[in-house]
């Protein structure tokens, strides 16, 4: 009997969508070797393999059947993706250009490693990042260097800025994928990657969302921010000092000015400091610098706390346990307290066990390491390498979580993903109750419900573009009107 590989889409999907694999036509029991690989932009090589036995009935269904070890081990459905690790030792898999998809090499051979037999069948599948009919607009007004993704149908829709971290450069993976939900979404350019951030001036910023809520085919009354590391606190600062922010994301960051400080208006937040002696080193060389900013709760570096209490958005904050290079959790649980302490709206703040700094939706691979910092690359958690042993071996996203007014069933499946089960954070600890209308769902917790919703079930894939801006896109003194 001919051995086949069945796909499901069978030969091209949305890298939010999973992928059923099945493999009919083997003998009762058969050990096999299933390997997964694909090339990034640059030719660098990422692999997965498992290692599995076929049932009694001559099959074997990726979503019933557990792996027996290899790049992962249990029942993990779409491990060959999530999986996948580069030939060379500290690549990050980054996809450039959205608007063509990766094509990944799937392969059964016969037998288990070290030395699996021979080539049973193989197929091609390609993994797209720009959802069907999804709408890609280059931004290129006055000085917002950006690019805009649309939903297929009519709008207007609610607008959404994506920043990202000190990576630096445009990326737009999450922003096309999230357009794919019912978004008008901005992946806006920062800083150039790589680069030495001085003062990040928010007149930039304000630029950027007044263009966006300018837009025919984006609706108001404001915008909505979602952010990771460096582009949380960008995002944090930009609810507290810009006008018609309604709600943020906020992903692994601070809720200090960190790296450079931020300006707007006349006002200035000086960065936290910064203690080197306290960056460990991992026995594999590598920087841990969760520890070496001070604590903006004390002394001089409290002129570094973000004013959350100025900001009239809802917060969302998505936070790691083991993120090693900011203490997320620490600092969103800190500005729970601030804000209650000023008897503002509570934030909801839900933590995702084994993630790592770079909390990655579903299905695709998270780096461990960043950058260079001082010659070393910087330690960012456990990310891929050991978030599949967390509890449970899957995020759940309750039904709950997401009010049926928007459009989700309460039936729907939850998506999966190698990431332990999420938690929601208790930052009442100090004993800090609910303040009188909390809980009432306006129109942006809605929203960004929808965001964090959409967030947990797309997978998505970085996609860098450098920003045409010089070092920094520095706002200088202008403002849009």
């Amino acid at each position: 009997m001919t051995v086949t590989l069945l796909l499901e889409p069978a030969s091209r999907s949305c890298w939010e969508e999973p992928v059923h694999f099945a493999v009919r036509g083997l003998a009762p029991e058969q050990p096999v070797t299933l390997r997964a690989s694909l090339r990034d932009e640059n030719g660098t090589l990422f692999r997965a393999h498992a290692r599995y036995r076929a049932d009694a009935r001559r099959e074997l269904n990726l979503e019933r059947a557990p792996a027996l070890g290899g790049s992962f081990a249990g029942c993990e459905p779409m491990g060959l993706l999530w999986a996948l690790e580069p030939e060379k030792a500290l690549g990050r898999l980054v996809k450039r250009d959205v608007r063509t998809p990766f094509p990944v090499r799937l392969e059964v051979l016969d037998g288990h490693d070290p030395e699996p037999g021979r080539l049973l069948c193989q197929a091609r599948h390609e993994r797209d990042f720009l959802p069907p009919g999804v709408r890609r607009e280059p931004v290129r007004a006055g000085r917002v260097r950006a690019t805009l993704f649309l939903p297929p149908e009519p709008g207007p829709f609610p607008g959404i800025v994506d920043i990202f971290g000190t990576g630096g450069g445009l990326l737009e993976y999450r922003a096309s994928l999230l357009a794919g939900k019912g978004f008008a979404v901005m992946a806006l350019a920062s800083y150039r990657p790589h680069k030495t951030i001085k003062m990040l001036n928010l007149e930039y910023f304000e630029e950027a969302v007044n263009y966006l809520l300018s837009h025919a085919e984006v609706k108001g009354p404001g915008a909505r921010l979602l952010g990771i590391s460096k582009g949380d606190e960008l995002c944090l600062s930009m609810a507290s000092f810009l006008k018609g922010i309604m709600a943020a994301v906020i992903i692994n960051g601070s809720v200090a000015s960190a790296e450079g400080g931020v300006h707007c208006n006349g006002e200035t937040l000086p960065p936290v400091g910064v203690n080197k002696n306290r960056i460990k080193v991992t026995k594999d060389g590598f920087a841990d610098i969760v520890d070496d900013l001070n604590s903006p709760l004390e002394g001089p570096d409290q002129k570094s706390f973000i004013p959350v209490e100025s900001a009239e958005s809802f917060f969302l904050f998505l936070v790691d346990e083991d993120d090693c290079n900011w203490k997320s959790e620490f600092y969103a649980n800190e500005t729970c307290k601030h804000l209650q302490a000023q008897g503002r709206r509570k934030p909801q703040v839900i933590c995702y066990p084994g993630a790592g700094h770079c909390i990655e939706p579903p299905y695709f691979p998270v780096p461990g390491f960043h950058a260079c910092l001082g010659g070393r690359s910087r330690y960012l958690g456990r990310g891929a390498q050991g978030s599949h042993h967390g509890s449970g071996g899957c995020l759940e996203i309750t039904p709950d979580f997401l009010p049926q007014t928007l459009g989700w069933e309460r039936g729907d499946n939850p998506s999966q993903t190698h990431f332990g089960r999420p938690r929601w954070a208790d930052h009442l600890r100090s004993g800090v109750g609910d303040q009188p209308g909390q809980h009432d769902e306006t129109p942006s917790l809605l929203i960004i419900q929808k965001i964090s919703q959409a967030w947990c079930h797309a997978p998505v894939v970085p996609a860098i573009r450098e920003a045409e801006a010089g070092e920094l896109l520095d706002p200088g003194r202008r403002k849009l009107q």
